[in-house]
């Protein structure tokens, strides 16, 4: 409808392929005889959508974008319109600079530029335009911008160098690190824009039209990812922890809210994140953390895992359910075994079967990997059933903590001696909450049992014999 399929036509229900890619020249102002006398099409590198803009990054630094855009065609620099590009054109503004990433929100865009035309090492610089009515431009006002400006914050002369960027729908994210080397492993995250739901993590619901650090971050720490949904932001540390902070911790954007009973507001500063694994309360070798509208996932485990929470609908938390996760709970990936056998039988075509005693002890090996792998998956179906399990009735995440000693020490559980136990040590929280809970479930069980029975009912008077017979 506004181009962001970047294919002439209409709406389309399967991929298309964006064939102007391949049509494309080098743009014509270039100066570079060899790149304008060269016929191979441009490579893609990077591409970010948000909101109802798309970009790519070619192999030459170029910035492109479609869909609903800026009009940067426009004469009028002082009203700020959106025009719909439905093939990707290049960002003119940026031409003769090196641009190495991209993010975009509802309707504004923020990249990282070189200074000069080339990218080598921390010269990069912070341009921003579009929508600009909540300040996550960040150029400390409200004007909007047809044309790329400068963060000032983060201009050649700043001490910090930008390597990461990220939008929300209205609000924007970056992560920072000084650019003189020094003992310790330093970075920040600062924020912008609108922050009525926290997601500015500044500790209040107020927006802010200049890059703020978000102080409430323990120092020292080096941040490797940060990504904002519409109204929250979560980032990764290399060690492995992981913070949130926005809209709604009673949605399961942030975990604990669920402990206090239901929504309990916005979380306005970073929230740890626990991981409650086996291997204690960080997330293993992080890899990337990405969110979407309502939910999170996070990458870790150097690609292995996967882990989700937020809000469930439709299925994306990608934990075989559509409930809301107040906490994070691993994703089946891969989904099956079959996704195992797969990859085997493709690394199996690719060995040197050069000995039969060789083939017989890869057969083998195979086997055993196959079983392993089909254990842990069948592991990791029965941690999330204990895990949910354990959520609805206790409404907190399943620990190891919480396996009852008498069945670690010896193996064997004496079930009503464990729950007159947990009775006993439980506060009176607890024991309203889980009071709740069977009071609903027998609510629910008193409910089916009256419609079985009405049923039956219906079904007896229909097959009685009516009168005189």
């Amino acid at each position: 409808m506004d181009g962001q399929l970047g294919v002439e036509g209409d709406n389309s229900a399967v991929p298309c392929l964006m064939s102007e890619f391949n049509e494309l020249a080098f743009p014509k102002s270039s100066t570079n005889e060899s790149e304008m006398n060269s016929k191979a099409p441009l490579k893609v590198c990077s591409v970010k959508a948000g909101g109802m803009m798309s970009f790519a990054i070619d192999n030459l630094g170029a910035l492109w974008m479609w869909g609903n855009c800026p009009d940067q065609s426009s004469d009028n620099t002082e009203e700020f319109s959106l025009v719909s590009c439905p093939t990707p054109f290049p960002v003119w503004d940026l031409h003769g600079h090196t641009v190495v990433k991209v993010a975009c929100g509802n309707e504004h865009v923020i990249a990282l530029v070189s200074v000069g035309e080339t990218h080598e090492g921390e010269d990069l610089v912070c341009y921003s335009w579009g929508s600009n009515n909540h300040g996550q431009l960040g150029l400390g006002d409200k004007e909007s911008r047809l044309h790329p400006e400068i963060i000032k914050t983060f201009n050649e002369d700043c001490p910090w160098a930008v390597y990461e960027v990220a939008c929300g729908a209205f609000h924007t994210a970056l992560l920072t690190r000084r650019k003189r080397p020094s003992d310790t492993s330093e970075s920040m995250c600062w924020t912008f824009g609108l922050g009525d739901k926290g997601q500015l993590g500044h500790g209040t619901t107020q927006s802010t039209l200049v890059p703020e650090p978000v102080k409430q971050l323990p120092q020292p720490v080096y941040l490797i990812s940060v990504d904002c949904g519409l109204f929250h932001t979560s980032v990764v540390s290399l060690a492995g922890d992981v913070w949130s902070w926005g809209m709604e911790r009673g949605l399961g954007l942030c975990p604990e809210a669920s402990y206090a009973g239901g929504d309990v507001g916005d979380a306005v500063s970073p929230l740890l994140i626990p991981c409650n694994w086996k291997y204690g309360p960080k997330f293993r070798n992080p890899v990337q953390v990405t969110c979407g509208a309502a939910h999170t996932v996070l990458v870790a485990d150097d690609g292995y895992k996967l882990w989700s929470w937020g809000r469930g609908r439709s299925g994306v938390l990608g934990n075989g359910d559509t409930i809301d996760c107040y906490a994070p709970t691993l994703v089946l990936w891969p989904p099956t075994t079959e996704g195992f056998e797969q990859g085997e039988s493709s690394e199996d075509k690719a060995m040197d079967k050069s000995s039969n005693e060789t083939a017989e002890m890869d057969g083998k090996l195979s086997l055993a990997m196959e079983e392993i792998k089909s254990l842990q998956s069948r592991l990791s179906k029965m941690e999330r059933y204990t895990s949910l399990l354990h959520g609805s009735i206790f409404r907190k995440p399943f620990d190891e903590q919480d396996i009852p000693s008498s069945l670690q020490d010896s193996g064997t559980l004496d079930i009503a001696k464990e729950w007159d136990d947990m009775l006993e040590s439980a506060d009176r929280g607890k024991l309203v909450r889980m009071e709740m809970f069977y009071r609903n479930m027998l609510a629910g069980v008193k409910d089916k049992l009256m419609k079985r029975r009405i049923k039956e009912i219906v079904q007896e008077c229909l097959q009685a014999p009516g009168p005189g017979k």
